[in-house]
């Protein structure tokens, strides 16, 4: 589902999002640069409780924060050239620890994704606004609960 929403909605649903998000998920965070992905990742941190000032990781690809009610792991793939270079990183084990991992750029690593994640979907509209779009990918009862968990609805 796609709506158009102000950076102070975008702000309150990244919170709503991750007072829902529960250990061993997976977020694709989708948009092109000036989207706001990184601020959105911080608005979903202050709601896992994080206490770290949490930043965008590209050039250190993941940055790791347990200060948090649950670990969580936020990756930036822009650098990444090829999707099997995650690997690398040890990705394997973040995706399937005990933590929430949230990944920016991950529709460079498309093919890596695990069955399941939420995929959030950041698009230009103006200065004002950006266009969200969330799914939950290979589990469709997950994503009705987490629409209507952040009121993310029509």
């Amino acid at each position: 589902m796609k709506k158009v929403l102000t950076f102070k909605e975008i702000d309150n649903l990244a919170f709503k999002i991750g007072e829902n998000l529960v250990e061993g998920d997976v977020v694709a965070l989708i948009g092109d640069l000036g989207t706001g992905k990184t601020t959105f990742v911080q608005k979903l941190a202050k709601a896992l409780g994080i206490k770290e000032n949490v930043k965008s990781p590209t050039f250190n690809y993941v940055l790791e924060y347990t200060s948090g009610r649950v670990p969580f792991y936020h990756f930036d793939v822009y650098r990444i050239s090829e999707p099997l270079e995650i690997y690398e990183l040890g990705y394997e084990d973040y995706i399937e620890g005990d933590g929430i991992t949230i990944i920016e750029w991950a529709n460079l690593i498309k093919s890596e994704l695990p069955k399941v994640y939420i995929e959030i979907s950041l698009f230009h509209k103006d200065e004002e606004a950006r266009e969200v779009e969330i799914k939950v990918i290979g589990n469709e009862a997950r994503e009705k609960e987490l629409l209507k968990n952040v009121d993310f609805r029509n």
